[in-house]
């Protein structure tokens, strides 16, 4: 369990930025919990988190308008979820931008769509940096303040090490689940 802190607390901001370029929750969130253990700075890793989720938005952005033919064939096989997206987008307008940071397997896909429904670039740039700060100040304040809970719950995983494969699962399940039934043809 050392070896790994002092790795983490090492590489932790790379891994930080690299995974909050893509958008990624749970990073964000280890990096709230690794803050309230002390292996992090939570300034840092905030600025890092909040820096590297508007540039990899604002990458995505920037392929889909003017690199549209490029990356057209990659999303051939996602037409659901690009629908979905477009949906999102139609129904909530600017507050898509803050939706879908929060919602996985869409959050690509909204700033792509954004961006082929030829919305403009610095709009969104605009509105993209308060979606980043919002959403990494939620996740990441979430996990620093219930670090003791969430410490708490990794310790009892040792007497019953099953368990977090059960709730994963159950969770990756229910996700899975709610995606499909909330995206089909009604």
């Amino acid at each position: 369990m050392e070896d790994t802190l002092t790795s983490l607390s090492t590489w932790g901001y790379l891994a930080l930025a690299f995974f909050s370029f893509g958008g990624s929750l749970v990073v964000v969130a280890a990096a709230g919990v690794l803050s309230f253990m002390g292996e992090m700075n939570l300034m840092v890793s905030l600025l890092i988190a909040i820096v590297f989720n508007y540039s990899g938005d604002m990458m995505l952005f920037y392929m889909g308008k003017y690199h549209r033919n490029e990356i057209k064939s990659y999303f051939e096989k996602h037409k659901r979820k690009v629908a979905l997206s477009t949906l999102i987008l139609r129904k909530y307008g600017v507050w898509a931008i803050f939706i879908q940071k929060f919602i996985y397997g869409v959050k690509t896909l909204v700033p792509i769509s954004m961006a082929l429904s030829r919305y403009d670039f610095k709009k969104f740039g605009f509105y993209n940096i308060f979606a980043s700060i919002f959403f990494v100040l939620v996740i990441m304040l979430s996990a620093f303040y219930a670090g003791g809970t969430i410490q708490a719950l990794f310790e009892s995983f040792k007497a019953y090490p099953w368990v977090p494969f059960v709730v994963v699962f159950s969770l990756l399940g229910a996700i899975w689940y709610g995606m499909e039934h909330l995206t089909r043809k009604k």
